[in-house]
């Protein structure tokens, strides 16, 4: 059975997790926080970020695109579509909105909550430095504007299909929903869509996370939220 180091809020660990849930892959998962920069972690990632797949036997698959291609290559089925589109065009759209989601986003909104909420958490003496939750909520504004006007002309995010690229934001989405940084009542087409992703069978792993001391947010686990 292969295995994933990963932290449960990591949103990069949640979308690999996703994938396997939804190839129906089982994973051995093992929490790990990286910013403690532990010697065991350093020695199979110098750089210290998640997710780290394993398999038996095999060398560590570090980062989240080498996961992401390796869970492609070794697990999705052959049977129904995957989550990679097979045509050129939708491809091309679900990775421009994956980047959009692994870097924008991030760099923009979720980093900076984590380490506010989280990573702070371990740092004698830090308190969350409310004007930088204050920027993150702004910029997630404007995501989210972006977010409803795409979903608002399609089904899903890239497209007619469901593909990498919803898994990719609604492992984001539900690290912020467990935080309490989503104002789900302004989210419009976007809701819509987090609901129907979220009742996925795939999901039941993440919403059944929890955080040791920080209980998840009011309607985190809710289908009907």
């Amino acid at each position: 059975m292969p295995s994933l180091l990963h932290h449960p809020l990591d949103p990069s660990s949640r979308l690999v997790r996703l994938m396997c849930a939804e190839y129906g892959v089982p994973l051995d998962v093992q929490e790990i926080k990286p910013w403690l920069r532990e010697p065991t972690l350093l020695e199979i990632n110098p750089a210290a970020t998640l997710p780290i797949l394993l398999d038996e036997g095999d060398t560590p698959i570090v980062g989240i695109l080498a996961a992401i291609h390796m869970v492609e290559d070794l697990w999705s089925p052959n049977v129904v579509t995957g989550l990679v589109p097979a045509d050129p065009l939708p491809r091309a759209e679900m990775w421009r909105l994956l980047e959009w989601v692994l870097t924008k986003l991030n760099d923009e909104v979720t980093r900076y909550v984590l380490e506010e909420k989280i990573v702070k958490r371990d740092q004698r003496g830090a308190t969350p430095d409310p004007s930088v939750l204050r920027v993150a909520k702004a910029n997630l504004n404007e995501h989210m504007l972006y977010f409803n006007w795409l979903l608002a002309t399609r089904s899903w995010l890239g497209g007619d299909s469901m593909t990498l690229a919803d898994f990719a934001l609604a492992a984001h989405f539900s690290t912020l929903d467990y935080l309490g940084d989503m104002d789900w009542s302004k989210a419009g087409e976007t809701r819509d869509w987090y609901s129907r992703i979220k009742s996925r069978p795939a999901f039941r792993t993440l919403l059944n996370d929890r955080v040791v001391a920080m209980p998840p947010h009011a309607g985190y686990a809710d289908l009907d939220f």
